[in-house]
């Protein structure tokens, strides 16, 4: 079974994929989890939430060779879960597919960027879902439901030749509605 969680920055992707992970665990499953080694930015080792929830993960290169690892280890476990899956290449979509033939694959990450661009890996992987779930966060503006993750630079939407990745948190981005949400110029 693959379950790919998705939505906006600060929606809980990370919390419920460790909420899952937890739940598999109590269960008498064994686990790993999988984090993209360009991601520091709450703990280094371990796949961490906004709110401060952590979890234990094996970290890897977001890169062809991170999907390998991914690929091989994940074989050896009942309960698969991936973050970030955004910043893996679209082979890791086609690698979480396989790995849901005997056993739970479970995979967080950004549907759109900030330019209101869908990752491809994201993407590929919801197509290839048994179960997508959408979570929503709130919106900084107007306390709404909020689909869309602006960036900010110096309190201003940044512009759309921004580099596509970059890691930050709230200081970077603002979960946004689709009203509030500026499309970069």
């Amino acid at each position: 079974m693959l379950v790919v969680i998705v939505g906006p920055m600060f929606a809980g992707k990370t919390t419920e994929l460790i909420r899952r992970v937890e739940r598999h665990v109590i269960a008498g499953r064994r686990a790993i989890v999988f984090k993209p080694s360009l991601d520091v930015r709450y703990d280094a080792s371990k796949v961490a939430a906004h709110n401060g929830l952590k979890f234990d993960a094996f970290v890897i290169p977001p890169d062809k060779d991170g999907v390998e690892i991914i690929r091989k280890m994940g074989a050896e476990y009942d309960v698969v879960a991936v973050d970030e899956i955004q910043f893996f290449p679209v082979d890791l979509a086609d690698a979480l597919n396989q790995l849901a033939n005997g056993r739970i694959v479970i995979a967080a990450g950004l549907n759109l960027d900030f330019r209101e661009e869908p990752f491809e890996t994201t993407a590929r992987a919801m197509a290839f879902a048994d179960r997508v779930i959408s979570l929503s966060a709130v919106c900084k503006i107007c306390g709404k439901p909020a689909t869309r993750t602006q960036r900010l630079i110096n309190g201003v939407p940044a512009p759309r030749h921004s580099p596509r990745i970059l890691i930050g948190g709230n200081e970077s981005y603002e979960a946004r509605c689709r009203r509030h949400y500026v499309i970069p110029p």
